[in-house]
């Protein structure tokens, strides 16, 4: 999973990055050094928490398969 992966999972659920710190349990800087936005990156304990909350609301991370990494909604 990739920073442009949760920016999408976030996107289709329509949370805020506020929205996915809280559901995540870590904090809005986490969730920005998550998604990439600057030098220094989340922990693997953070990346996981916030995995595992948008997963837990409905996404599905779909690995590179040729066309590239891609996140969907359960159905």
């Amino acid at each position: 999973m990739d920073g442009r992966q949760i920016q999408a999972a976030r996107a289709l659920l329509g949370w805020s990055q506020v929205m996915t710190a809280e559901a995540a349990g870590v904090s809005v800087p986490t969730v920005k050094r998550a998604e990439g936005a600057g030098q220094t990156k989340a922990s693997d304990a953070a990346i996981a928490a916030i995995r595992h909350a948008l997963e837990a609301a409905g996404v599905e991370f779909i690995p590179e398969n040729g066309g590239g990494a891609g996140v969907r909604l359960r159905k």
